[in-house]
């Protein structure tokens, strides 16, 4: 029997916002005290404290009086410091801000450790509190692991926690030969090298409904429209990933980066599209599934003609060139599709890397 972790999503019910917002306010107050006593460190003594280091300095937090997280909890947050200080390489992090009415109040978080949350008959047993949920993947059948409860825009509480996912080893499925080419953009979110797809424009369809909430100061519209945004954007980059996955061997994307588009005036479509979250989809379900995934290099791949492998004068170049949608190739007259040609030119440099082998890092 073959074992994979996944994460599951559930909402919490609102009647516990509560206890939920106070417990996050000590969680704030174990980040705070990370954040300022690692600086000082840094500041007077060249050092920089390690998460083992904060664990002692925060014992006994949990015993306070009106405390509720326990001692688990508060060693996560330390771990957790310690891990987004190395990560972004600075002394002091972004401080967490529980005033609901100040404009960088920071959303609920509160993680636990494996085994720290149970689950028994509907309802998530936490720091001896009874937090009822809308079990829609049924947890008493998993065996729960670490995680956290996180807040939305919105005020909604979520339980996210890790569980083993048992694969039993049955019948032989069919697997699948194909590979497909995936180019990314803007007027489309993605087109693949077989001609199929999607258009990833849902804040410039509520565009409108969300200027005039915020023109009138409604803030729970808009955040609620922005959460629409969101959630429709999530679901369709879902299922185009996983019907992807199921149906080929290999899949090979571009290696486009949004950090350059988003200081232009293509900002908000480049955040629109949600480049990002599509790999990150295509990642983890082509690992899960045993299929190839690499991005490659995509520079030239819209000026080559997917047919003769030649940049010829009519293909579409430089900024000019973004509204040329399809054109006729100079030297083979062959008509191509902007992003299908693009999309194609991935998947043969995709194939190109495979036969050639990765190379291993040199000392």
């Amino acid at each position: 029997m073959l074992e994979t972790t996944k994460t599951l999503k559930l909402r919490i019910k609102d009647k516990h916002q509560a206890v939920l917002l106070s417990m996050a306010r000590e969680v704030n107050t174990v980040w705070n005290f990370c954040n300022e006593t690692s600086a000082k460190a840094v500041r007077e003594r060249n050092k920089f404290l390690s998460g083992y280091d904060l664990q002692k300095l925060t014992d006994g937090f949990s015993k306070c009086d009106g405390v509720v997280i326990g001692s688990a909890t508060t060693q996560q947050v330390c771990e957790e410091y310690a891990t987004r200080r190395r990560q972004f390489k600075r002394a002091r992090l972004i401080w967490r801000v529980s005033n609901p009415k100040s404009s960088r109040r920071s959303l609920g978080w509160i993680p636990f450790k494996s085994r720290a949350a149970r689950y028994k008959a509907g309802q998530v047993h936490f720091a001896g509190q009874k937090l009822s949920l809308w079990d829609s993947y049924g947890l008493a059948n998993y065996d729960l692991r670490a995680g956290s409860f996180c807040e939305d825009s919105r005020g909604r509480w979520y339980f996210n926690v890790q569980v083993k996912l048992p694969e039993l080893v049955g019948p032989a499925l069919p697997t699948p030969t194909a590979s497909v080419g995936i180019d990314l953009g803007l007027k489309t979110c993605a087109t693949t090298s077989d001609g199929a797809k999607i258009e990833g424009r849902f804040y410039r369809g509520l565009e409108c409904k969300l200027g005039i909430a915020q023109r009138a100061g409604k803030k729970a519209r808009s955040r609620a429209i922005h959460a629409k945004i969101g959630n429709q954007r999530k679901d369709m980059l879902h299922k185009f990933s996983t019907a992807l996955v199921k149906s080929n061997a290999a899949i090979f994307v571009g290696d486009v980066a949004s950090a350059k588009l988003v200081k232009t005036k293509m900002a908000k479509s480049t955040l629109d599209a949600g480049w990002s979250s599509l790999k990150t989809m295509l990642e983890y379900k082509s690992h899960q599934a045993g299929i190839v995934f690499e991005e490659v290099n995509e520079a030239y791949t819209t000026q080559t003609c997917s047919c003769c492998r030649c940049v010829s004068a009519s293909s579409p170049k430089g900024r000019a060139g973004l509204r040329i949608r399809e054109w006729t190739c100079s030297e083979c007259e062959s008509v191509n599709d902007r992003d299908v040609n693009a999309a194609r030119n991935i998947l043969a440099l995709g194939h190109q890397r495979l036969a050639g082998g990765i190379p291993s890092a040199t000392r």
